[in-house]
């Protein structure tokens, strides 16, 4: 299974054009099996960010493409007109071994992004249902502090609450975005992946715009970087060789 994810397209006045064409291009050469957007898709949440967004987005080529709305899709009640533009499901199955599912973080004009009790209450609910499957959660907000983001007083602000129930029920693995910062944490047999800005003129330090790439071969998940019109790299790497990404 090879899966996609991109995040903060931000389509609007940070959004470049030229880079998402190049996106399109390689993501449809890669032909994944599904392709996840988590957050930020339009930058203002306004209608005709959304008319763009939506035939830009409908140029990938995939069995299935999933959304999650970011904070900045929340602004000028952009929420009501996300709905329109992308329906969504939150329970996603991949086959007969892979499920995905879906939370909703962003609130109306608030950069902070909050699960809230009853949500959390239905993922471990839902969770437990896939026990013998890999189990991946997206969400736009990130769960656990990145390095070179400055201030967390925009995550989620019941991140302890969620991180418990993804422990709980043994999630594989996490998608998040909204920090515009690649990086992934290793918990033992969890993974929490934050996707860079794939289109944005808002990249972090000496970041360009990226990319994950997912593959899973039974219950092994590996996530690839790849760099909009360069290299590809596990992820992994940027922690290891943190010089190497975006700090000298």
């Amino acid at each position: 299974m090879l899966l996609v994810q991109l995040s903060d397209l931000h389509i609007g006045s940070q959004f470049r054009p030229k880079t998402f064409a190049k996106v399109v291009q390689e993501v449809n050469d890669l032909k994944p099996d599904a392709i996840i957007i988590t957050g930020d898709l339009t930058n203002e949440g306004l209608i005709n960010e959304y008319k763009e967004c939506k035939k830009l987005v409908s140029k990938l080529k995939t069995k299935k493409i999933i959304t999650i709305s970011g904070n900045h899709d929340y602004r000028n009640t952009g929420y009501l007109a996300f709905k329109k533009f992308f329906p969504f499901e939150t329970i996603n199955e991949l086959g007969s071994d892979i499920v995905l599912v879906t939370l909703g973080t962003a609130r109306p004009d608030r950069n902070e992004g909050e699960v809230g009790y009853r949500q959390n209450l239905w993922l471990e609910r839902t969770m437990i249902k896939y026990k013998d499957r890999v189990k991946i959660l997206a969400m736009h907000h990130h769960l656990v502090g990145i390095p070179d983001t400055g201030s967390d007083r925009v995550t989620a602000i019941d991140a302890g609450d969620v991180l418990r129930t993804i422990l709980q029920t043994n999630v594989d693995i996490v998608l998040c975005g909204h920090k515009h910062r690649p990086w992934v944490w290793n918990f033992g047999n969890l993974q929490i992946v934050n996707a860079g800005t794939v289109s944005s003129e808002r990249v972090r330090g000496l970041f360009e715009n990226t990319y994950n790439i997912i593959t899973i071969k039974g219950k092994k998940v590996a996530v690839d970087l790849k760099i909009v019109g360069g290299q590809r790299t596990p992820l992994e790497n940027i922690v290891k060789n943190y010089s190497q990404f975006g700090q000298e």
